[in-house]
Order: structure tokens, then sequence, then C-alpha cells
């Protein structure tokens, strides 16, 4: 539905560089990244603020690159909302809609039907000032849908929306996507990757460097960077050796964790999600086991983080129930075990700019 072809754009010292984007109707595509990844950039150059100074953009395979805004049939919703504060919510929304020198009726239709939808019918006559950031988020959506783009692009939505509103936000924009809407998605909030998209890019540095499925995505990123960004904290640099035809990897300080069966290169990295690690007083059969010291127990929204020097740094989270039951402390020594299977081996990445 929606195709770009190497789309390049130069911003001073930063450029986006050669984005191949591939969106198919219906589709709720996220773009993940930091602050300064190219986000934004990437969909002004998608809906004609900004146009890119290589590469084309296609839209139902009709090209749309050099097309005004008003023509692409794409509707942006910016972070900021952008309502006109001088205009009743009722006077944003037909903004579009009068610019199309749309028939008075048919505009009164559409407005009926949007506000319905974002249930927003009772604030037609208030000024944007009035209203709460999830309203004017309600009020920016209907702005924008009331003119059926093809695909609806979005800024950052929740990014300045109070945390007790996300969660309506979130369901609004699923049943959305459910009745057919085609969405596009930035954020740099992994939990909101999680929740709504059907397939996930991460951006960094103006490249997309890996997509797929959020499960796919999470569960086996292709570097450190995607690794560190789905908040694994268990990196270890290491050299992988064989004997006796076994593999195992031998970490920087030492530790040897053994490996399934295949082939790995001389050196890499492995990771550990601190979900799949367990702390213990003994050994635990079946499971690796790596002896260290507890160096720190942070609290968290799980239950506590508990940092082990084993040479190596291991992080591990473990629930209230376990911490109030064994009242581990620092100092304590203990055995870090996890799954052979849950250590995850992967290339340095050394051409990513962590």
């Amino acid at each position: 539905m929606l195709r770009t072809e190497n789309i390049s754009r130069r911003f001073g010292s930063f450029s986006l560089n050669n984005i191949n984007l591939d969106i198919a109707k219906g589709e709720y595509y996220v773009i993940l990244g930091r602050s300064g990844a190219g986000k934004s950039l990437l969909l002004e150059m998608l809906c004609g603020l900004t146009m890119p100074d290589s590469g084309r953009i296609f839209l139902n395979e009709d090209d749309i690159t050099d097309l005004k805004i008003q023509k692409r049939n794409l509707g942006m919703v910016f972070q900021d909302y952008s309502l006109f504060p001088h205009l009743s919510v009722r006077e944003n929304i037909s903004f579009p809609l009068k610019i199309r020198k749309m028939p008075h009726g048919t505009i009164e239709r559409n407005i009926d039907s949007v506000s319905e939808e974002m249930n927003i019918g009772h604030l037609l006559d208030r000024n944007p000032e009035m209203l709460s950031g999830g309203e004017k988020q309600r009020v920016a959506l209907a702005r924008t849908l009331v003119t059926s783009p093809a695909v609806l692009l979005l800024d950052e939505p929740l990014a300045s929306v109070d945390a007790s509103l996300k969660d309506s936000i979130r369901r609004l924009l699923r049943r959305l996507n459910r009745e057919g809407q085609t969405i596009i998605h930035v954020t740099h909030d992994l939990n909101e990757a999680v929740s709504l998209a059907s397939r996930v890019g991460v951006i960094h540095n103006g490249k997309i460097i890996q997509e797929g499925t959020p499960e796919d995505v999470f569960a086996h990123p292709v570097n450190r960077f995607v690794a560190r960004y789905t908040g694994i904290k268990n990196f270890f640099r290491v050299t992988f050796v064989k004997e006796d035809g076994k593999w195992t990897a031998v970490t920087d300080k030492g530790n040897k964790i053994p490996l399934d069966e295949m082939n790995y290169p001389p050196k890499g990295i492995l990771i550990l999600r601190s979900g799949d690690c367990v702390v213990s007083q003994h050994d635990i059969p079946g499971k690796i086991s790596v002896k260290g010291i507890i160096d720190d127990i942070v609290p968290s929204a799980a239950g506590f983080e508990i940092a082990v020097n084993a040479g190596d740094f291991i992080f591990v989270d473990i629930n209230r129930k376990e911490m109030s039951s064994v009242k581990y402390s620092m100092g304590d020594m203990i055995n870090v075990c996890f799954s052979p299977d849950a250590v995850q081996p992967m290339s340095d990445g050394g051409d990513i700019n962590y």
C-alpha cells in the first residue's frame, strides 16, 4: 500500500539513509527509536512536509513523491496536536473539509460521524484550551480522520498524554486499526510498540536496523543496540571455543558457558535476559550455574533487581515473595542459574554506534 524506495534526506549533520518501507493495507507499523534517530523526519517526508533528497514514495503504486501534502491522502497527527487555539473543536475538525470546498451538509455529517466515533460530541463547542491532553488527542485524531486518509501517520501520539489516559488512547488506536485503518506510528516507547504494532521497524542513526513482528524483534535482537532497547542488561563479550566436539563461550572475565550445537564466529556477544535467571544458594540440576556475590539490590516494578558480581556482572529479576522468603543481602555468595537455551549468541555489532 505505502512503499518507499531508498528515500534519503540530509538535515544539517544528520541524515536519513536509504529507508525502504513496505506497509500493507490494514497494518499497524511502529517505527521505534530514540530521540534524534530520524523518526519524525521520516514521517514528514511521507506526508509531504519535507521532500527527500533522493528516493521515491508510492501509495497504492502511484508515485506521490512530488505531490503536495493536500494531494497525498495521508493524514498526520502531530505530537503537540497543532490545534488552532482560536477555533472551536467543531471548527478545527471542519477546517480540512472547508479547504477541500466540500458542501456544508456533507461537512456537518462528517463531523457528526467522526465526533461520535471519537466520543467528543460533547466537546464540539469548546475551544482547545478548555480540553485535557487526552481530549486534545481525540480532537486531533478526529480532524485527521474526517478526511478519510488512506494511511494515518502518528508522531509520538501518547507522549503528551497523562499516564492515566494512555490506555484509553491505545484502545482507541487498536479499534481504528481493527476497523481497517492503516497506521504508521513513531515512538521511543517500547511498551507502545509491544501493545500496538503488528510490525516494528527499529531506527537508529537514520537507518532501519531491524524489522519484524514485535515478538521476533524483541525475542531475537540482531545487535546490542536493539537488545539494550528491549531492556536486556546482560551482555558478555565472548570467545567461542570448540573442544571435544562441544562449543563453549568464554567471557572476557573467564566464565565458561556451554552452548547448543551450531557454528559460531571466533568472537561475539552473548545476551541473557534477567527474567530467565534465578538466584539460588545451590546448583539447580539441568541449569548452568555461575557463582558470584550480590553487589546491589534495587527495587523494581516486578519486585527487585539483583546485581551479582561473578567476574562478569549478571542482573537477575526476582519477585517480592521470593525476596521476603529468602531475604538476600548484599555480600551474600549465591549461584545465578539459567537454562542453556536462555543464552543467545549474536555478532558483536561493532558497526553500530551505541
